[in-house]
């Protein structure tokens, strides 16, 4: 599922809510490792979480977590 983002959208998903190593990293931390500002992160996080309630993806998300995503 998340494949169907971009590297960068991927990566800051995963920091932002912790998907690698269980530890969530602020905006400030992950603008650091991209070199970006603090704003530019949390647009490009809402992107990518746009994407992902897609009903198309959002279906698959349902089947991945068993359960009902409104």
């Amino acid at each position: 599922l998340l494949k169907t983002l971009t590297y960068r959208e991927r990566e800051i998903i995963r920091l932002r809510y912790g998907l690698t190593d269980g530890y969530t990293y602020t905006l400030e931390e992950v603008g650091r490792i991209f070199r970006v500002t603090r704003e530019r992160v949390r647009q490009i996080e809402a992107k990518a979480v746009k994407k992902l309630q897609h009903p198309v993806r959002a279906k698959q998300l349902e089947n991945f977590l068993g359960t009902t995503v409104d």
